[in-house]
Order: structure tokens, then sequence, then C-alpha cells
């Protein structure tokens, strides 16, 4: 049995995968998936789990240098922002490495969504709760 936190297999494979640049959408329930990437879809029911449950479990393990996110957030969910800056600063400070933030229009953020190495859908329920993880190098 794994030692680490993260115990769901398909994310933790996923992170074994994952090269530097590699990028992982992390979803709301509402986001559309395109066909491409690898589909975890983690929801259960509306906010379970939650964006920032999910966020956390993937942060267990995965070294990230970039998050990019939907610009419409900061003014329709600014406290969801808020907690997801937080979450991104803390992991950054904890991997020695800051985490750059980006910004893009969501219609952006989701053609983007088409090239990454697989999203991650939540169950959660915040307009524009969306965020893309850049994978770092862990030396």
């Amino acid at each position: 049995m794994k030692r680490g936190k993260l115990l769901n297999a398909p994310l933790s494979a996923l992170v074994a995968r994952v090269g530097h640049t590699d990028e992982i959408v992390v979803c709301d329930a509402g986001l559309p998936i395109p066909d491409g990437p690898e589909r975890i879809d983690l929801a259960l029911m509306p906010g379970t789990p939650s964006l920032l449950t999910t966020l956390d479990a993937l942060l267990c393990e995965l070294t990230v240098e970039k998050a990019i996110l939907a610009s419409e957030i900061k003014s329709v969910s600014p406290r969801c922002h808020q907690l997801i800056l937080e979450r991104l600063e803390r992991h950054g400070a904890e991997q020695g490495k800051p985490i750059a933030i980006e910004y893009q229009l969501h219609e952006e953020f989701k053609a983007r969504s088409v090239r990454s190495r697989a999203i991650v859908r939540s169950g959660e329920t915040t307009p524009y709760a969306n965020l893309i993880l850049c994978a770092g190098v862990a030396f």
C-alpha cells in the first residue's frame, strides 16, 4: 500500500506519468471536457469533492511551476480565487520554488484544455473554479 497521502489510483498514476511542462486541468463540475485528454471524474454530487480538496490531493505529490486560471474568476468568484491563490502560494513555499500565476479568458482556457495531459473533474459548483497546473521539476 502507498505511504503517501494521495490514495486515488488514477490521480497517483497521473502524477507519476507527468513530465516537465505537462498540463493538468482541475475543473468544476460544469467545464466541458473535450475528447483527447485523459478524464479523471471524481464528481459524486454537487460540491463533492470540492475543487480545493481535489487541488490539495494533487499538490500532495505534484511539483508545479505555473498555474493558469480564467480571468473571470477574479470578479465572479473572488473568494474561491483567493483560496486557490493561498494554496498555490503555500505549495510554492513548500516545494522551494514559487508558482507563477497566469490568467486567460475562459474561452481561451477551454480551448487550451484540449492539449492537457488529463482533466480532473471535481464536484465544484462555483463559477469559473478551474485551473491548469503546469508540472515543474523536483530538482
